[in-house]
């Protein structure tokens, strides 16, 4: 049996990840005894280059009818100036999928505690954000006498109670099948929208009494994410919020390069991404950090595809890998035992032993 993935390596060192990912996707699904076929889109910045909207129309057609999705990374300071921003190609992509929920799992690896800027780092969770409400998408918004004195420029937040029902379960579902408690971060002392969020995750709690449920201001949960992340299993919070409060428990882990992401909806449709961003500057020189792009590709084959053997081959070769001292330059720290790699020589290394 094949399964079809489409990819879309995106702009920056999103072509040498999705790569990379490709090929241990490739190296486990032959393990298992199955197949994947790879169709390549254009996205962001690289369909802009080709005289595309940032999400053509064939690219977005071809979304819809696919079970899974690897995307690169979008965006860079070239496109800084255009209109439409190559960004706007995934966040179309994601609300015409009714992607809602972003997955995004950071954990500490063992062997990589001195890459951590924590003393003694204790991280494993999981942040659950909303990804198609909020102020990235609320409308009215704009940008009031562009060329006058004094402009003005705004977004509206709003959230709907159903849209908050949905990503609530889905992450006190997250909480009951890791056995951890469930912590909903909003700004319920300011913001209306998150008054009403508020209220809607205590409502949704009842209908899983097994599962503890905390409530912590988004403030607070920063500063706590920093000092005590131990404390946290999942936490589930809007859209704005999730984009901050993840990037700053990947830079827990030592390495925006080591975070995964997977953006779902009601079904098994997936869209599967590294949490990083498409780091021009290091864009071609073989030094990317391969590992968020290829734990994506775990998290794509065992929740899109229902191949979770697959899935567990790659998540255990990354951590031999790691055990073993293979280091891209982000995670070399000069200590005896470890070995600098490029982002080929990583995943060829993965490849090996997944089979």
């Amino acid at each position: 049996m094949s399964e079809e993935i489409l990819r879309l390596a995106g702009d920056g060192i999103g072509p040498e990840v999705i790569d990379a990912a490709s090929r241990v996707i490739t190296a486990a699904a032959e393990a298992e005894g199955f197949t994947v076929h790879f169709v390549d889109g254009l996205i962001g910045g690289a369909a802009i280059d080709a005289g595309e909207p940032p999400l053509p129309p064939s690219v977005a057609a071809r979304a819809r009818d696919s079970q899974a999705i690897l995307l690169g990374a979008v965006g860079g300071p070239r496109w800084e100036n255009h209109r439409p921003r190559p960004e706007s190609g995934l966040l179309t992509l994601r609300q015409e999928l009714g992607l809602f929920a972003n997955l995004r799992p950071v954990r500490v690896f063992p062997g990589l505690e001195a890459v951590s800027p924590l003393k003694a780092p204790r991280v494993d969770l999981v942040i659950v954000r909303e990804l198609t409400g909020g102020l990235y998408y609320g409308q009215p918004r704009g940008l009031n006498d562009p060329d006058g004195p004094d402009p003005e420029a705004f977004e509206t937040l709003r959230y709907r109670r159903s849209e908050i029902v949905r990503i609530v379960r889905t992450a006190f579902e997250l909480a009951r099948s890791r056995g951890q408690a469930l912590t909903s971060v909003d700004k319920a002392n300011v913001l209306e929208s998150s008054r009403l969020w508020r209220r809607t995750v205590d409502e949704v709690a009842a209908e899983y009494p097994d599962v503890v449920v905390h409530h912590q201001l988004v403030d607070s949960a920063a500063a706590l994410l920093v000092t005590d992340p131990g404390r946290f299993g999942v936490m589930v919070t809007e859209n704005l919020f999730g984009d901050i409060l993840s990037d700053l428990a990947g830079g827990l882990a030592g390495s925006l390069g080591l975070c995964p992401s997977a953006s779902l909806g009601s079904g098994r449709q997936g869209l599967y991404e590294p949490v990083h961003g498409s780091a021009p500057d290091i864009a071609g020189q073989d030094v990317a950090n391969p590992l968020g792009a290829i734990l994506s590709g775990a998290m794509l084959l065992r929740h899109s595809f229902g191949r979770p053997e697959a899935a567990d081959r790659i998540e255990r070769a990354v951590e031999r890998a790691l055990a073993e001292g293979w280091r891209t330059a982000d995670l070399y720290t000069g200590r005896p035992g470890e070995r600098r790699v490029g982002c080929r020589a990583l995943a060829d290394r993965i490849c090996a032993l997944v089979a």
